[in-house]
């Protein structure tokens, strides 16, 4: 069965986590990911966080798989022809580099799409055009500059960050898209293009609902927020769910960091939800009957519940509460996760075999196309593949690759 993006080839000039994670999905979509690494260190992540001495690091591995690596010198002459070389037969050229890196070797867009007209040149930096464009980005300043921090947490508390990695690999899967667009308009053009995403645009994009709430601000206090005051923009709200219902994380039996279920609460449930906890004394009750008269002590709708919810283990509680249709869902610490059969049956969790780190753990695709099914594949060792790519792809022979390798060119 062929996949997705067969026939796709993706130089990947890409770093750390934001670039690697969109690679890493062109990759299980289908398309030849070549890795360019520098000669002897590699993506820097190889190294980083290791907890095996000289083993490549879990950082390197869950980001970069299904690809191929390539080490490549490009500061030297020989290196930057090759690369030349490659990138006149590819299709897209990835990379997230500091701002002007990839520019003063000689690589900018504007002689790019002369040397090579249908390559899409895909980037992500942490700002886009403007007074901030230059300046260095990682995922937390992501979050801070794009509007999550600010409204993340608990009114009375600091800004938050947020644990999953919406400035970087939320950055990613928007350059996927575009990536994926680009490739589209070449059908019908015959032209590559350039391709930008920045993260602090990617997180704002995911907190547009706080510019929603924003604006309605302006018109008076937002009614499903728990917050008792209100500023002149949109607070920090605790766990309140962000909708227009109301949601809350309870605490469940025995009483551990992640026993907690995530309880919504929508109008058309109440009523069986007050004869699940026991309170059908309550159902008529004026003070609790109507969405409108709860909203003003949402703090003791949600400890009705969860003198409920306490008495039962998170997934006790998900079971009984679905059953009667209430949206819910226990909080899944890391240990849940990566032991959730449900999880590992869909191909969500993966254990995958690495030949010097041995078997470990890794997320699947979270894409699903039914003709283009995705096999999770080890990452790459260093310059693994550097002679096949060359002979495969540029044809060159052994005395030529003697010839590099001897300048330490690959």
């Amino acid at each position: 069965m062929s996949k997705a993006l067969e026939g796709i080839r993706v130089v990947d000039m890409t770093h750390v986590q934001a670039g690697p994670v969109c690679t890493q999905m062109l990759a299980w979509l289908g398309a030849d990911v070549i890795k360019v690494e520098p000669p002897g260190r590699g993506d820097v992540t190889r190294s980083q966080l290791r907890d095996i001495p000289d083993v490549d690091s879990l950082y390197f591995t869950m980001l970069n798989a299904n690809k191929r690596s390539l080490t490549l010198d490009i500061k030297s002459e020989p290196g930057r022809e090759i690369l030349w070389q490659l990138l006149r037969r590819s299709d897209v050229l990835v990379e997230n580099f500091g701002p002007g890196a990839l520019d003063r070797q000689g690589f900018t867009w504007e002689r790019l799409s002369e040397e090579a007209p249908r390559l899409i040149y895909a980037s992500i930096k942490g700002f886009g055009p403007g007074e901030y464009e230059n300046a260095k980005a990682y995922e937390t300043i992501a979050q801070a500059m794009g509007g999550a921090m600010s409204t993340t947490g608990y009114e009375d508390g600091p800004p938050t960050s947020t644990g999953a990695q919406i400035g970087d690999s939320g950055s990613a899967v928007h350059l996927l898209a575009a990536i994926l667009a680009a490739l589209i308009q070449r059908q019908r053009t015959g032209r590559g293009q350039l391709v930008q995403v920045a993260m602090q645009h990617s997180v704002l994009n995911l907190c547009r609902v706080k510019l929603r709430d924003h604006q309605r601000l302006q018109r008076g206090p937002l009614a499903e927020y728990p917050n008792k005051e209100f500023g002149h923009s949109v607070p920090r709200s605790g766990n309140a769910s962000g909708g227009g219902q109301p949601g809350w994380a309870l605490r469940c039996h025995p009483g551990g960091a992640n026993d907690f279920i995530y309880v919504i609460i929508q109008p058309h449930i109440w009523h069986r939800l007050l004869q699940k906890i026991g309170r059908e004394d309550l159902i008529g009750d004026p003070r609790w009957e109507t969405p409108e008269a709860r909203i003003g002590h949402l703090d003791e709708v949600f400890a009705l519940v969860e003198s409920w919810t306490m008495q039962h283990s998170k997934w006790e509680a998900f079971r009984e509460l679905n059953e009667i249709d209430v949206p819910c869902g226990p909080v899944l610490d890391t240990m849940d996760l990566v032991q959730d059969d449900s999880l590992r049956q869909s191909g969500m969790v993966v254990e995958v075999d690495h030949p010097e780190r041995g078997p470990y753990v890794t997320v699947g695709c979270p894409l699903r196309l039914s003709d283009s099914p995705v096999e999770i594949q080890r990452a790459p060792l260093l310059g693994e593949h550097s002679e096949e790519v060359l002979r495969e792809v540029l044809g060159l022979e052994d005395g030529e690759l003697a010839k590099l390798q001897g300048q330490r060119v690959i």
